[in-house]
């Protein structure tokens, strides 16, 4: 793919890979659903739901805003009747008796009716700004809960890029709806009703007249409803799709400049720039069909009722202050539908943005806190897999009826080959996911029973990943044990073998880590993360990997620790390094799920089986 007039005058190749994964993936349902008749009806009413229940804690508020722009009509109703009876009774007062009063009187109430309306507009601005906030507020808040409930294969398939898209751009669209078209709407309806009825009132011949214009105006608004709404989806979907790329792209920007991967990442983001430009456009243009349509209606209408309410005039059969008055009537009638043209575009793009949120809250949770939760008062550490199957998906049978003990106080460490199970056993007993069959059980109760917070609690899993979050050392070992002192945060370091970097470092325990702890090495990012679990003191801990991005100092170091961060408590350790390993009491190799070797590290290298092989290959390796 080149920048040529393919990404200048059309939409980009729909074939480009990554492209074509990220509309198909599954995390995003919305992006995954068709656009006929039954799941856009679907869609609409899990967006309606989704703000109906954002609309009802603030019913009060709502009614009370009604309220004003229920004033607000009234003055915008009233001039034009002034006007009227300015020009019928005034002029004709003042001409033929010099009497002042009736104008005199007219200009007051024009007065009254303006300081209302200013009182008004005021009133309804703040208002509706603190509405408008308190609800975004409250779903920026849902939405963020709702993503740390949802389990690890949720995120694994839901990618960083579409978080941030949710929790911004959709976030966006909502926050101009509420803030900035909702009064449009009401004060538009209210207008087109309450005109509809003085212009009958008025004179119901030129109300006719205007209402003929009806069929045309409602056909062109079914055509832009139907229309709209697809485009206005895809429009969501390209400018989620940028921002996944670019945050993808961002955030593995060293593999970038690394592998010269930019002019291709640049052409990739093109394409999907071009795809959203189009997307774009597509709305806006049937946007202006739509607004010059009605502009042209309404054109249409002021002549033909300017034409014969003149010839009405002209025969005595209208007055000329009932004709202005009309007149001010029909501008009035039709900017108002010319603002709800302008606000469906916004309502388009936030009921877009309603409907991918909306996916996001009606997830299953995956991982779901136990109905009737029990707790370990004095947890022991063992472990049981009793017929455990688990697959990622279903051609993908990962264990196939695993069966294994770990007693507690036990350091356990699996080997294998890549895919054996060993990440796998680890993510259940962290209870990332739940098996599909059997069960898994600490001190004879089934972790779906137990409560997040007890689980957390019990168990502890340090990957490879070693993150820290943004914050300062001693904040990041805190996280271990929030509210723990000092003292115990730099015990904790001394123990794992941390506190030497740390003291040697400007602002020791307060230093600053920056984003993910890029201010340390990888190493002494994994030392923090290991003070952070002794911290935690957990009666499991897994080691994932938990050493392979230290050196071999560091290692020893660490190794060292380990004997007595284990000590007397239930350890799983998975590493492809076997100087780890050599220090768990036993070794489980696993091919294809299934436990091959069991015993103690010294009597499977006797034994001279899969493991003394794999050991035997990594003595090799270090000559």
């Amino acid at each position: 793919m080149t920048m040529t007039e393919e990404t200048a005058g059309k939409p980009a190749d729909k074939h480009v890979s990554w492209r074509g994964q990220a509309e198909s993936a599954e995390a995003d349902r919305t992006s995954a659903e068709s656009d006929d008749a039954a799941s856009i009806k679907e869609l609409r009413s899990r967006s309606r739901k989704l703000l109906g229940s954002m609309i009802r804690p603030h019913k009060k508020a709502i009614a009370f805003l009604c309220g004003i722009l229920l004033v607000q009509n009234f003055t915008s109703m009233a001039t034009p009747l002034l006007v009227m009876f300015g020009i019928d009774n005034a002029i004709p007062a003042i001409r033929d008796r010099g009497d002042y009063s009736v104008l005199i009187g007219i200009a007051v109430a024009f007065a009254v009716v303006s300081v209302l309306k200013y009182v008004c507009v005021r009133l309804y601005i703040a208002q509706s700004a603190k509405v408008g906030n308190a609800m975004l507020f409250a779903l920026r808040g849902r939405v963020f809960r709702k993503f740390q409930d949802l389990s690890v294969s949720f995120h694994e398939r839901f990618t960083s890029g579409r978080v941030t898209a949710r929790q911004s751009s959709d976030m966006e669209s909502i926050r101009e709806m509420t803030e900035n078209g909702v009064d449009d709407l009401v004060l538009a309806g209210l207008n087109v009703v309450t005109i509809t009825v003085v212009m009958l009132v008025i004179d119901p011949r030129l109300a006719a007249v205007t209402l003929l214009t009806f069929p045309l105006m409602i056909l062109l608004g079914r055509w832009f409803n139907r229309v709209s709404t697809l485009a206005y989806r895809r429009a969501r979907e390209t400018v989620a799709l940028l921002i996944v790329y670019f945050v993808e792209s961002m955030g593995g920007v060293r593999a970038v400049q690394a592998y010269r991967r930019e002019e291709r990442d640049r052409e990739l983001f093109a394409g999907l720039n071009t795809d959203n430009r189009f997307a774009q456009a597509r709305g806006h243009q049937q946007n202006a069909f739509m607004s010059g349509g009605m502009r042209g209606i309404g054109h249409l209408a002021t002549v033909v009722v300017l034409v014969f309410g003149g010839w009405q005039v002209m025969q005595g059969n209208t007055e000329v202050g009932v004709l202005a008055a009309f007149l001010l009537y029909m501008k009035r009638f039709f900017d108002p539908l010319n603002e709800l043209v302008q606000f469906y575009n916004v309502l388009q793009s936030a009921t877009s943005a309603l409907e991918k949120i909306s996916g996001v809250l009606d997830e299953e949770v995956e991982v779901a806190e136990p109905e009737e939760p029990r707790t370990i008062e004095r947890p022991r550490g063992e472990l049981r897999f009793d017929d455990v199957r688990f697959q990622y998906r279903e051609d993908q049978v990962v264990l196939p009826g695993l069966d294994l003990r770990i007693p507690g106080g036990q350091t356990v460490a699996l080997v294998g080959a890549t895919g054996a199970g060993k990440t796998t056993i680890a993510k259940l007993v962290s209870r990332f996911y739940d098996p599909k069959a059997g069960t898994v059980s600490l001190d004879g109760v089934d972790l779906r029973d137990l409560t997040e917070r007890d689980l957390r609690e019990h168990i502890v899993m340090i990957t490879q990943e070693n993150f820290l979050f943004n914050g300062t050392i001693a904040e990041n070992i805190e996280l271990g044990r929030p509210g723990a002192s000092r003292e115990r945060i730099i015990e904790a370091a001394e123990v794992v073998g941390a506190h030497e970097f740390i003291d040697a470092l400007p602002d020791g325990y307060d230093t600053h880590v920056r984003k993910r702890g890029g201010r340390l090495s990888a190493g002494q990012r994994q030392l923090v993360v290991f003070a952070r679990a002794f911290l935690a003191d957990p009666r499991v801990l897994i080691l994932d990997e938990a050493t392979s991005s230290l050196d071999i100092p560091s290692e020893r170091l660490v190794q060292r620790a380990l004997r007595t961060i284990l000590a007397d408590r239930t350890a799983i350790i998975i590493a492809h390094r076997l100087s780890t390993v050599e220090i768990a009491d036993r070794v489980l190799v696993l091919e294809h799920g299934r436990i091959i070797e069991d015993g103690h590290p010294d009597e499977l290298i006797d034994h001279g089986g899969e493991y003394a092989t794999l050991h035997r290959q990594w003595e090799d390796s270090l000559v």
